[in-house]
């Protein structure tokens, strides 16, 4: 653990048991780190405006204010975007405008860079129709924000499985189902996957050239296109 990310490992440690404190030889343990070490990063945490201070006595250790600090908030891209897809659930209904202002408030607090590509990921994801979508599944939540080549083996209708090399694009939700769009290496072609049929997932080392997803690839009547960014 680097010491940017044990300094808000130490927040997060004595937030969660504030107001009650903990000793230095404790923290030493929990973080694989000397007495000494500790000493540095809360000095470190209290120079740079954090509420801890230490309290004396056999019991004591190091305190934090719980009421005057806020948790981090850094989400990476692939948070931001399940966070959009479990509020584009509220659109349509009383709950919708607020939802889409908690997107907007969430973006707004993320890093620059993070943004701008949770941005683009959310560009890449529609839902068609009005039917709310279900979550999108585990293995394949992570193809975009990863920037790789997939490997996959795909069943076809006949449970009869090919292996392909595929760029992921993005992501369509219809009659309850996900679909991955990727240009597949194999049909050198735009293909949408049904996830449940994705049998195997293997991220290779091929970085993806970049490469735009087009609406007229989706083959979808616009007008039942919904995209997943929220007005």
């Amino acid at each position: 653990m680097n010491r940017t990310d044990r300094l808000y490992a130490l927040v997060e440690e004595l937030r969660a048991i504030a107001p009650r404190p903990r000793s230095t030889r404790w923290l030493a343990r929990r973080f694989e780190v000397s007495a000494r070490t500790i000493e540095r990063d809360i000095s470190a945490l209290a120079q740079s405006g954090v509420p801890v201070w230490a309290q004396p006595g056999r019991s004591g250790g190091y305190c934090l204010d719980k009421q005057r600090t806020l948790p981090p908030v850094n989400f990476t891209p692939g948070e931001a975007m399940a966070l959009a897809v479990a509020l584009r659930n509220m659109a349509g209904t009383p709950f919708g405008q607020d939802g889409a202002a908690a997107m907007r408030k969430v973006l707004a607090v993320m890093r620059k860079e993070d943004a701008e590509t949770a941005r683009d990921l959310m560009a890449r994801v529609y839902l068609v129709g009005g039917a709310d979508p279900p979550p999108l599944p585990a293995a394949i939540t992570d193809a975009l924000p990863a920037g790789r080549v997939l490997r996959i083996g795909y069943a076809d209708r006949h449970d009869v499985v090919t292996r392909r090399d595929i760029e992921p694009l993005g992501y369509v939700c219809s009659a309850g189902r996900w679909y991955l769009l990727a240009w597949c290496r194999l049909r050198d072609a735009v293909r949408a996957f049904r996830t449940d049929r994705i049998t195997t997932v293997t991220f290779t080392a091929q970085v993806l050239a970049p490469r735009a997803l087009r609406r007229e690839d989706l083959d979808i009547p616009q007008e039942k296109l919904r995209p997943l960014v929220l007005d």
